[in-house]
């Protein structure tokens, strides 16, 4: 038998743990003596130590735990309840990630409040161009939720645009639309003129824009937002109004580093 300290090391446990976990039946001593009140271990009590240990470290409840236990568990079902709470944990690591770049844009975008002078904002026309594109939707206007979609969008795009040989004609131009709390996504490659639509690749032919607010954003997607900002300030502050819509054709982009990519962003304005 081992005594709680020598089988508290075994476990990798406190010997004040032990003891709680006895107070409250979850693991209780093989033996206690009568006189001294020292408890006692069996090495066979390894193997439940192990499994509350591993399930209480995953987040499972105490009550929980004792669940799992006394139903005697038997090794597949603990391992595919412990795979099934790794994914869990998992995924909420990736939303907390994914949550922390948010905030962290967000932050970028107050800091750079007010360093963008009208001078950086030129009002032009934007003439039609034909493109091939694939779209999908967006969860927000976010551009960690964006990214992603635009990436797997371009991605499949220029995985069928090698498979048929197409080329290049200028550009990529990514185009957008509010649909409820999102956006309608449209990732786009310029082609030439009289190119016809395969699979789930339309050509279409974007519109010209008779008078666009642009501004050139230099630098990662993620903090295109400050620059998506400083141009709404500006379409507001001189009179004009905007549909909502806006599109980005990526001046510098893959495969440079995207701190050195270049996009300007094309919104449309009326008078206000």
């Amino acid at each position: 038998m081992f005594s709680i300290g020598d089988f508290a090391q075994a476990g990798q446990v406190s010997v004040r743990m032990l003891r709680h976990y006895d107070q409250i039946g979850l693991l209780r001593p093989a033996r206690v003596d009568p006189h001294s009140g020292y408890r006692y271990y069996e090495a066979a009590q390894l193997r439940r130590l192990n499994r509350l240990t591993v399930l209480k470290d995953l987040g499972f409840s105490l009550d929980t735990v004792r669940t799992i236990l006394d139903d005697e568990v038997d090794a597949a079902q603990l391992r595919g309840m412990l795979l099934l709470r790794r994914a869990e944990l998992a995924q909420r690591i990736t939303d907390d990630e994914h949550r922390l770049r948010r905030v962290e844009a967000r932050l970028r975008t107050i800091e750079s409040e007010g360093q963008m002078s009208s001078r950086d904002v030129v009002v032009k026309t934007v003439e039609p161009v034909v493109v091939a594109e694939l779209s999908g939707v967006s969860p927000s206007d976010d551009p960690t939720d964006v990214g992603p979609v635009v990436q797997g969008l371009y991605g499949r795009l220029g995985a069928a645009m090698a498979e048929q040989q197409i080329g290049l004609a200028g550009p990529g131009i990514a185009y957008y639309r509010p649909v409820g709390d999102g956006l309608e996504v449209h990732a786009g490659c310029q082609v030439a003129p009289g190119s016809v639509s395969y699979g789930e690749v339309s050509i279409v032919e974007l519109p010209g824009i008779a008078r666009a607010a642009t501004l050139l954003h230099v630098g990662v997607m993620d903090e295109i937002v400050a620059s998506y900002a400083a141009l709404g300030t500006w379409i507001e502050e001189h009179g004009y109004r905007t549909d909502g819509t806006a599109r980005e054709v990526y001046l510098v982009a893959h495969p440079l580093p995207q701190q050195e990519w270049q996009t300007e962003i094309q919104m449309p304005i009326v008078e206000g």
